[in-house]
């Protein structure tokens, strides 16, 4: 009888279980459906029905898991923040190489949007409808803040090493990487038919990364050493000496 009344007891957790695997199945359905389509429609145009169709699912649970629309949408910017913050966060850094660790950030940033270009596409549709919906967000400052600290940990062991400038500030670090990352990337396509250039070939890729870690290691390298700073590698340099004439002057 003991383990009969065991059985019937445990039935039920089992069933729950499975209800809730199931409904956060669901849910992961529709966040990654409703990615995809609002960085392919933007968020006026990624309907309800369109996320509901594509995650093969009804509008009614979209309502039910995210309360509307809205709440959808700030949930996939939050999910893009977080999978970044993530990522980010895998990196094996060691502060105590200051230099090193600061350029394997500068690289893990400028790839991570090559690679994750439906971040920046998200990215812009939001800063289109100036930030009101992430505003609305209790997580996305959170993202914000690791990466910022990562840097400012960085930063303060190059200073004490007297590597890096003293005057530094970890966030005013940080908005020079993610610019140059960012606008490289949401304006590759125009800036390819502008400026005449592959910007997406592997060799302008490499020459972009090299500059942006030789602009941001000048930048917080200590006055003594300025001086010191090493001349572009022989790749990046036939890499320039390879465009048309008009390309570079352009760009000069």
């Amino acid at each position: 009888m003991a383990d009969s009344r065991t059985a019937s007891k445990s039935k039920p957790q089992r069933r729950t279980g499975v209800r809730e695997a199931a409904a956060q199945a669901t849910r992961d359905s529709i966040l990654k459906s409703a990615t995809k389509v609002f960085a392919r429609y933007g968020y006026d145009g990624g309907s309800v029905e369109k996320i509901s169709k594509a995650a093969k699912s009804y509008d009614r649970m979209i309502y039910y898991y995210f309360g509307s629309k809205e709440g959808l949408f700030i949930a996939v910017l939050e999910g893009i923040y977080q999978r970044m913050d993530d990522a980010e966060a895998a990196i094996a850094l060691d502060a105590s190489r200051p230099v090193e660790a600061l350029t394997e950030v500068i690289r893990f940033v400028l790839g991570y949007y090559r690679k994750n270009p439906e971040f920046v596409t998200l990215l812009n549709t939001e800063n289109l409808h100036k930030g009101r919906h992430i505003s609305k967000s209790l997580r996305a400052r959170e993202y914000s803040s690791r990466a910022v600290a990562i840097i400012a940990e960085i930063l303060a062991s190059g200073s004490a090493q007297g590597l890096f400038r003293k005057d530094l500030v970890a966030r005013d670090i940080y908005l020079l990487i993610a610019s140059t990352g960012y606008f490289y990337t949401s304006n590759r396509h125009t800036l390819t038919a502008f400026l005449g250039e592959p910007l997406e070939s592997p060799e302008a890729v490499t020459h972009w990364e090299d500059f942006v870690i030789e602009t941001v290691l000048r930048t917080v390298r200590a006055d003594d050493l300025q001086d010191n700073t090493p001349p572009h590698d022989e790749d990046t340099t036939k890499w320039q000496k390879s465009q048309p004439a008009q390309s570079r002057a352009r760009s000069s």
